[in-house]
């Protein structure tokens, strides 16, 4: 850690001197060369903004001499980037085309670096914050369920696992700000620690992406991007606050955040505290477990937040971020009665991030560094540990450390690439009544290089990575276990081609192999999930999984138009699962005596292919009114046995219309329906399988002036028709509906 914050204090070498560098001039207008102030303009590579004034100038000042993508944001319009070089022999003129659609032409997560989307062959979504903010969820898998390929199994309102083209747990990896989230979402009880309202933008990778990120990529990667931290490079020093509060009325639900942030040359500020609350949430009167519809132990209380601080000059810029995530979830394990409320199963979490950030400019490279020390805590306590009368059942502690640096390099404009290492090294220690794992010690080293190569209508990318790991678990008298080290060695590798017959279409292949090592939970679990009702035993022989995938994408993007088809075929060898065994294990309960749970055990097979398809549109029919839909199915089999894959979603599709009057006061409306079928191709682990369902939502909004701002609310409707409905990927699918219907508003003022 010493060494992250020298890097960070001798980052910004020139963030105070007077000495100017080169400035970045322009104007951003709008197609008939009316000028657009209030035009957000950002150097993509440094993550500098700055916004346009009265006549459309902007200027950056202190910037580097070199190559840049430069975009510009405006409400209403659609995303415009343009290639510049520093020193610039003219003005930059930023056209803009008006455009309700929410397009997002620049993206992070696919190769490391700025890159277009439409010359990646990695397929990648974004959702953005007006789209977080709306939905107000709780759960980030929650929040980008509406994303095409990706699903969430759902516990409850308050946790979610995300499900990436049917592949879920530790084989999707969760990013916050670029680096490993490492929590205990082993299982699906448990879910990401962050927040959405911590997010700027959140980037979705539907594939593998082992290459860049290492092990947990078989499924695909979720990187949460939080705002930049501000500078006043160039302009005067300032401060400035805003907030949101929004609510639910079917579970009584509240939340409220408060952002501030300010700059005063090269230094910069971020913070944001977050409350939420909510009561138990209803479903539909006349469900046969729970008549009155109301579901037991399933309110949450929940403290987030971030603060931030970054120092930036023209060739070097360096940062540092904590962030928290805590709060307490009921999670029911069976069908709800009145005693849950206190005494049935309650999940604490407590999570602490420090992360550094290093940029040094090179001329025509980049040297990244990144850093993070995280510490995550997860109780789970039941009946008299519940009051804080005992010591709770489960009591986990994980504290990992993981560093990469990474060199951003190019050769003109048709070469860019990235070299990279990356550590980590990680303990565990068990403390609760139940031990459920072993305490043990993880570490993993991993080197790659990512190229991309473009020559007038073409671009290709090839990549490669080699990653050395292990877990060494210590003996446990609790578990039967001896002290033993399980090495989880491996290379992945992508090499992807895109064609351009026109700027706004693309083509594309992409073939990437990647890897997901057994968990701590995988190979030695040995314990009870008060909140799953089950007893899970590990799989100490398993190896890790390894994936072939195979991706074909067409889209389609322009300021009217946007449309994306994919679809893909992934083989995994050593697919690992967990199954009902068709034993039970007795469990001491609070009365003193004796429950039974049935045993659940994890296995791996020899072969299990994944072959689906992902659609999505988004089509602004008139100036008024927009189009958008979404349509993804997946099929698995374990080719070992020929059975289906257990928790695959069914088919799904979702249709909005949305009517917008864009001025100086914005107002919207809009009318979407989610249509989910049954899943005709059930594993026999799946238990239950209810039926397809169909629900409306209403929405709208209105944006009007405030002082120099613009406040917004926005109110939402979700399952107008109260339908009653259990979805496939729910956990309480078997004892209770989904959410009925519920009023949501949201009252924002921004900074």
């Amino acid at each position: 850690m010493a060494i992250g914050f020298a890097l960070l204090l001798a980052a910004p070498g020139r963030a105070a001197a007077a000495a100017a560098a080169d400035s970045l001039a322009g104007v951003v207008r709008d197609t008939a060369g009316k000028p657009l102030d209030a035009a957000t303009v950002t150097i993509a590579e440094l993550n500098r903004s700055v916004t346009s004034g009265s006549d459309g100038g902007f200027v950056l000042r202190d910037v580097a001499a070199g190559r840049y993508t430069l975009i510009a944001k405006r409400l209403g319009y659609a995303t415009m980037t343009s290639p510049v070089a520093v020193p610039s022999a003219s003005p930059v003129v930023m056209e803009m085309h008006l455009s309700p659609l929410r397009l997002a032409p620049v993206t992070v997560t696919p190769t490391r670096t700025p890159s277009l989307s439409l010359t990646s062959p990695i397929p990648v979504d974004q959702v953005g914050p007006d789209r977080l903010r709306r939905d107000a969820q709780v759960s980030i898998a929650h929040a980008l369920d509406g994303v095409a390929g990706m699903r969430d199994i759902s516990t409850g309102l308050q946790v979610g696992t995300p499900v990436v083209r049917g592949l879920a747990g530790p084989n999707v990896l969760v990013l916050d700000n670029s680096m490993r989230l490492e929590d205990f979402s082993w299982s699906t009880e448990d879910g990401p620690s962050v927040d959405p309202w911590l997010a700027e933008n959140v980037e979705v990778i539907r594939g593998p992406a082992s290459v860049l990120y290492g092990s947990n990529a078989i499924g695909g990667v979720v990187n949460i991007l939080p705002p930049a931290v501000p500078d006043a490079l160039g302009k005067d020093a300032f401060t400035r606050i805003g907030g949101e509060i929004y609510g639910g009325t079917n579970n009584s639900e509240f939340g409220a955040i408060v952002r501030a942030e300010g700059a005063k040359g090269g230094f910069g500020w971020r913070a944001n505290g977050i409350v939420r609350t909510a009561d138990n949430f209803h479903t539909p009167t006349g469900n046969p477990a729970t008549p009155t519809g109301d579901i037991y132990d399933t309110g949450f209380d929940a403290l987030n937040g971030d603060i931030a601080v970054g120092l930036r000059g023209d060739k070097s810029s360096g940062e540092v971020r904590w962030v928290h995530y805590g709060g307490k979830f009921g999670i029911l394990d069976g069908p709800p009665v009145p005693d849950d409320n206190t005494s049935g199963p309650l999940r604490k979490t407590n999570d602490d991030r420090v992360q550094l950030g290093g940029n040094f400019l090179m001329g025509d490279s980049r040297l990244e560094v990144k850093a993070q020390w995280q510490r995550h805590g997860l109780q789970e306590v039941v009946g008299a540990s519940r009051a804080a009368l005992a010591p709770p059942e489960i009591d986990l502690e994980l504290t990992t450390t993981t560093a990469d640096v990474l060199w951003h390099h190019e050769k003109g404009d048709w070469l860019t690439g990235t070299i990279g290492v990356s550590g980590m090294y990680q303990t565990n220690l068990s403390s609760g009544e139940v031990p459920l794992v072993p305490d043990a010690t993880t570490t993993s080293t991993g080197l790659f290089v990512l190229e991309q190569a473009t020559k007038g209508k073409w671009s290709a990318l090839v990549g490669l990575r080699g990653d050395i790991g292990s877990i060494h678990a210590d003996s446990s008298t609790d578990l039967a276990l001896s002290a033993q080290t399980r090495d989880a060695n491996a290379f992945s590798g992508e090499i992807g081609a895109v064609y351009r017959p026109l700027p706004q279409l693309a083509l594309s292949l992409n073939v990437g192999r990647a890897y997901s090592a057994p968990s701590l939970q995988q190979l030695f679990a040995n314990g009870e999930l008060p909140a799953e009702g089950i007893y899970l035993i590990g799989l100490p022989t398993a190896v890790p999984q390894v994936s072939l995938d195979f991706d074909g994408d067409v889209r389609w993007v322009t300021p009217k138009l946007s449309a994306a088809i994919s679809v893909y075929r992934t083989l995994v060898d050593n697919y690992l699962y967990f199954s009902p065994t068709g034993d039970s294990t007795p469990v001491p309960n609070d009365a003193g005596g004796l429950d039974t749970i049935p045993n659940y055990a994890y296995q791996q097979t020899s072969h299990a292919t994944l072959t689906g398809l992902d659609l999505s549109l988004e089509w602004a029919a008139t100036r008024a009114f927009t189009i958008r839909g979404r349509y993804d199915l997946v099929n698995g089999t374990n080719d070992a046995i020929g059975e289906p894959l257990p928790w695959l979603p069914p088919p799904r599709l979702d249709l909005a219309v949305e009517w917008h009057n864009p001025g100086p006061t914005t107002v919207y409306a809009s009318f979407g329906t989610h249509i989910v079928a049954k899943q005709t191709r059930p594993s026999p682990e799946d238990g239950y399988i209810p039926p397809g369902y169909t629900l409306y939502e209403l929405g709208g909004g209105v944006g009007f002036p405030f002082g120099a701002r613009t406040m917004q609310f926005d109110l939402r409707v979700t399952n107008l028709f109260d339908t009653g409905y259990a979805d496939f990927l729910s956990r309480y699918k078997t004892f209770a509906y989904g959410q009925g219907r519920n009023f949501i508003f949201r009252l924002s003022v921004p900074m």
